[in-house]
């Protein structure tokens, strides 16, 4: 999947888009890895009471020039797209999903797009 100005998660109604105010250190900060291509990587898990090799994850690849992006809930081996929506988790997976998104938000890394109705 190639990288993308505007991503939305499977199952979340809502679209991001990378923030106008995105700086790199700020990505840094956050504990975005940077990869071998230069890009950065995040991963976060979505269930803390699972072992972290179980955990169902929150995965955001930026890539080096900071114009594009992907955005997905990943299962524990990171090789297939989860709906943190409709599983059997949903609550507790949607709720940590949200609370790292926020703050992805907060941190002026991803900013919400307007969804037409």
């Amino acid at each position: 999947m190639a990288f993308q100005q505007e991503v939305q998660v499977a199952g979340d109604p809502q679209v991001y888009a990378l923030s106008t105010e995105l700086k790199r250190y700020t990505l840094r900060d956050l504990g975005f890895r940077e990869t071998n291509a230069g890009g950065f990587l995040l991963e976060r898990p979505l269930d803390a009471s699972v072992a972290l090799a179980r955990a169902i994850k929150l995965r955001m690849l930026v890539n080096k020039d900071l114009s594009g992006f992907k955005l997905s809930t990943v299962n524990p081996s990171g090789t297939g797209n989860v709906n943190i929506f409709t599983n059997a988790n949903a609550a507790v997976l949607t709720e940590q999903y949200q609370f790292q998104i926020n703050d992805l938000i907060e941190r002026k890394v991803l900013q919400k797009v307007a969804v037409d109705a």
